[in-house]
């Protein structure tokens, strides 16, 4: 909780406790921007391994946003150079995580081919 109170406000708090709660139930989650991320790598300080359930959307404009994901070695999926804070690269990334989830999940492998 000492790093929750040196690292940032509620809004940090909450995330973190987000991603490491969808994490635990193995649940995949988008991140996107400096705060997103700032929380994320706190949640995988505190729960190692919640990183590993992360989708960066986007790689923010922000430089902490790039410095968090480099240091948890996330890539991002889009890299559109924007800085509005508002969660727009999370979605615009999420159209293509429902694509690669769908495909993934009916497309047929090779012995069910027609």
């Amino acid at each position: 909780l000492d790093l929750l109170a040196r690292i940032g406000g509620l809004e940090i708090a909450a995330l973190a406790g987000f991603y490491a709660t969808a994490a635990g139930h193995r649940t995949p989650f988008i991140v996107d921007g400096a705060i997103a991320c700032a929380a994320l790598c706190v949640a995988d300080r505190l729960s190692p391994g919640t990183a590993n359930h992360a989708i960066a959307g986007h790689r923010s404009a922000e430089p902490a946003a790039g410095v968090a994901l480099d240091h948890l070695g996330l890539g991002s999926l889009l890299d559109l150079d924007l800085r509005l804070g508002e969660g727009t690269g999370a979605c615009l990334a999420f159209p293509l995580v429902r694509a690669a989830a769908a495909a993934l999940a009916q497309m047929a492998a090779f012995p069910e081919a027609p």
